[in-house]
């Protein structure tokens, strides 16, 4: 390991430098998301053994906010509780409040203890509810049966 040289720039060579670093920093700058009072929604709860999440959209599904038990801070078995399930509609109902929604449909998807209990605390709040649908996968026909075991 030798000596290292050290390499100066002259004044001319720091003028140029910068010159360049100056026009790639100048850039457009990015314009404000206008937020526009909207009118109807949509609310997706799914609802599992293990946790309920609410998802608040437009009418043309763009997600404005979302929440779930976890998120609130409940852990482990408690997160699937009715309790939590309502909790989690109510830090919901809060945006929706500053938003300005008044109309809304609401789709529920899965099995789980909180479904009830989060539509309740919706229709609780008084919210003008447009419909209930409930969007749980079935199956139709399920899986092909194992074959006949040979000994």
């Amino acid at each position: 390991m030798g000596k290292k040289k050290v390499i100066k720039q002259t004044e001319e060579e720091l003028l140029k430098e910068g010159e360049k670093a100056g026009t790639a920093v100048k850039k457009e700058p990015k314009s404000e998301p206008v937020v526009s009072k909207i009118n109807e929604g949509k609310v997706y709860i799914a609802s599992s053994y293990n946790n309920t999440i609410i998802t608040l959209t437009d009418l043309r599904g763009n997600v404005l906010a979302w929440a779930s038990a976890g998120s609130i801070g409940f852990k482990g078995t408690k997160k699937a509780t009715p309790f939590a399930a309502s909790k989690v509609a109510e830090m919901i109902f809060q945006t929706i409040q500053k938003l300005g929604i008044e109309k809304l449909s609401i789709l529920v998807k899965g099995i789980g203890g909180g479904r009830e209990s989060a539509i309740r605390s919706f229709a609780a709040k008084g919210l003008d509810i447009v419909s209930i649908t409930d969007v749980t996968p079935v199956p139709h026909d399920g899986t092909r049966p194992p074959k006949v075991r040979r000994v």
